[in-house]
């Protein structure tokens, strides 16, 4: 068996209400949760307020979640792709 892990992939479609969908690079990934954390401290995940930097949060984010419900209608989505060379 495989030892795929979608960790390893370097890109991700976002996905977010009445927006078209954006691919970013992880590192890009990680700033957006990392901007969004900012504007919406009170909507993150309980887990997160185990960690106490920014950046470690938005990696946590990314690696254990694929959605993150920010306000009421408003939502984050992500899922690792792979591109075609």
């Amino acid at each position: 068996m495989s030892s795929y892990s979608l960790h390893q992939e370097d890109y991700y479609v976002i996905l977010q209400p009445d927006l078209p969908e954006e691919i970013l690079t992880k590192e890009e990934l990680v700033e957006k949760l990392s901007n969004l954390l900012k504007t919406f401290p009170d909507s993150a995940p309980g887990e997160l307020a185990k960690l106490s930097d920014l950046g470690e949060r938005a990696l946590f984010l990314r690696d254990n979640y694929c959605q993150w419900d920010i306000a009421q209608g408003e939502y984050l989505q992500w899922y690792a792709i792979r591109l075609e060379k």
